[in-house]
C-alpha cells in the first residue's frame, strides 16, 4: 500500500455522476487492462480497438506503456518496486477515465498478479476487463521490431520480462486473446464482441 503523505486534504464530491456521464455518452466507462510480454500486441491491439470503437461512435483512448513513460511515470524505471508503483499511478488513471464514462485500453506489461489485482480492487465490480494478450517467448522474440530481446539476452537490458524477469500470466481474466497465430483484425474482433456481449458499448 502506497504511504499517503498529503495531510490536512478533503475529497470534493461533484454534482454529476458517473451514471449522467455514462447516460450522455450512451455506453459503461471501463478500464480494459491488456498484459502481456512485450511484442505480445498489446499495444497493436489496444490501438486498433480504439479507432474501431470511435469508429462506431463509442468514446475510447489508449493508455500506452512505453508513452506514459515519456511523461507522467518518466522518473521510474523497470526494477519490481518501480515496475509496482508504474502500475499504481495508471490504475488511478484509469480509474479516472473509467468514471468519467470512457471505454480506456491501457497496454502495460504488467508482470506482477498483485499489482494487477491491486488496480482491479481500485474499480467498481464490473468496471476492469482484464485481458491476457498470449503469446510464447518465441513468437514475441520473432517481432521484436526495437531489438530489445536481442539486447536482453545480450545482458544489456537487465530486469527484462520474459528473459531475465518474470512474468505473472493472470489466473482467472476476462478474455484470452492468443496471438501465436491469430491476426490482429481477429484478436481486435473478439475484443470488440467481448464489450458489446457485456453490455459495455451501449446500444
Amino acid at each position: 500500500m502506497t504511504e499517503q503523505k498529503a495531510t490536512n486534504i478533503t475529497w470534493h464530491a461533484g454534482q454529476v455522476e458517473r451514471r449522467d456521464r455514462e447516460q450522455l455518452l450512451g455506453q459503461r466507462g471501463a478500464t480494459v487492462w491488456l498484459t502481456g510480454l512485450s511484442g505480445s500486441g498489446k499495444s497493436t491491439i489496444a490501438v486498433a480497438a480504439e479507432k474501431a470503437l470511435l469508429d462506431r461512435g463509442r468514446h475510447a483512448y489508449v493508455l500506452d506503456g512505453d508513452n506514459i513513460r515519456h511523461g507522467l511515470n518518466k522518473n521510474l524505471g523497470f526494477s519490481p518496486e518501480d515496475r509496482t508503483e508504474n502500475i499504481r499511478r495508471i490504475g488511478e488513471v484509469a480509474k479516472l477515465f473509467t468514471d468519467a464514462g470512457l471505454v480506456v485500453f491501457t497496454s502495460f506489461i504488467s508482470p506482477y498478479r498483485a499489482d494487477r489485482d491491486l488496480v482491479r480492487a481500485l474499480h467498481d465490480e464490473g468496471r476492469f476487463v482484464e485481458v491476457h494478450v498470449a503469446a510464447s517467448v518465441d513468437t514475441c522474440e520473432s517481432r521484436d521490431v526495437k531489438g530489445l530481446y536481442k539486447k536482453a539476452r545480450a545482458g544489456e537490458i537487465k530486469e527484462f520480462t520474459g528473459i531475465s524477469a518474470p512474468y505473472e500470466a493472470p489466473n482467472k481474466p476476462e478474455l484470452v486473446i492468443d496471438t501465436n497465430g491469430e491476426p490482429v483484425e481477429k484478436s481486435v474482433e473478439r475484443l470488440v464482441a467481448y464489450l458489446e456481449a457485456k453490455g459495455y458499448l451501449g446500444s
